[in-house]
């Protein structure tokens, strides 16, 4: 982390999962990191901002040469049923508060070099067995095109001299929270199995990774646009099954039917359960960068 200059880094969506992850990263490098929030401040790292409105930020001079800016803000795409309204709120929640930053970043003096801006491997939309790059075109679907004007307004911060990378996130395994945690209780009772068919494939990556390349592309300046943060081998659904099953010792023979899903999940269930992305990291790769975790069996003994 040191070599990202002594400058600090603004972090949005701080208290979620990635967020938390990264904060503690950050911590233990002793390196500066102040937080956006929404409540009142509860350390001097710590400012307060209204997504909604780009000239509501009082401490906007502390954002004054900062080495990077890493969002993560928006509303967690599995917490709910996706009503109408809430598919609204997951679509608003990234894209307006983006929107917000990015405006709020061309009013400086003197920008961050860098924006990292999250978006999610859902951009490709379900591909079935098609290797997915990050040269890939977008998909179709909700997800898709949320991802597409995410990216979109992370874009435009490219127009005040930063650097912007898409960090199109996997399914990011951690036991701390995300599918995994919500996954353990129900495996680890023996009444698990896959998904529909379990042949959709799945794009993953562990949390330690994860970390690692979100730093690793803050010091590599070639890397810009999106890149793909997933482990190099990507399993199916039935695959992973199978590998979680092993490692907690449990059987995994109850699969769930398709029209289960459906009737549980509604809309979600065919764009984030059901859906095949089988996602590569190109860009990490082809740059170097080393993964810890490249395979499922391995990652899961590694986590649990």
């Amino acid at each position: 982390m040191n070599m990202l200059g002594d400058n600090g880094i603004l972090l949005s969506g701080a208290s979620g999962l990635i967020g938390t992850a990264l904060l503690r990263a950050f911590s233990l490098d002793q390196f500066p990191t102040v937080r956006l929030v929404r409540n009142q401040p509860d350390s001097p790292n710590a400012i307060n901002w209204n997504p909604n409105d780009p000239k509501d930020l009082p401490g906007l001079f502390r954002l004054e040469g900062l080495s990077a800016v890493i969002h993560l803000s928006g509303a967690n795409v599995s917490a709910h049923r996706w009503t109408v309204a809430y598919k609204r709120e997951i679509l608003q929640s990234r894209v307006q508060t983006t929107r917000t930053l990015v405006d709020l970043l061309h009013r400086l003096e003197k920008p961050p070099r860098t924006f990292l801006c999250a978006s999610a491997i859902g951009i490709y939309g379900s591909r079935g067995d098609e290797i997915l790059s990050e040269s890939s075109p977008a998909g179709q679907g909700f997800l898709a095109e949320t991802c597409r004007e995410w990216e979109t307004e992370a874009s435009r911060a490219a127009q005040a001299g930063m650097r912007v990378v898409n960090l199109r996130f996997g399914v990011v395994l951690s036991p701390e929270g995300g599918a995994l945690r919500q996954l353990l209780p129900i495996f680890r009772s023996g009444f698990a199995g896959r998904l529909g068919t379990g042949r959709q494939w799945m794009s993953w990556i562990t949390m330690d990774d994860l970390v690692r390349a979100v730093a690793y592309i803050l010091q590599t300046e070639s890397i810009r646009g999106p890149v793909n943060l997933v482990a190099p081998i990507p399993v199916t659904n039935a695959e992973f099954t199978r590998a979680l099953a092993h490692e907690l010792r449990r059987p995994a023979a109850l699969p769930v039917p398709r029209f289960a899903v459906r009737l549980v999940f509604g809309d979600m269930a065919d764009e984030a359960l059901l859906s095949s992305v089988r996602a590569i990291p190109e860009r990490l790769a082809s740059s170097g960068f080393h993964f810890d975790h490249p395979e499922i069996k391995a990652a899961l003994r590694a986590i649990l």
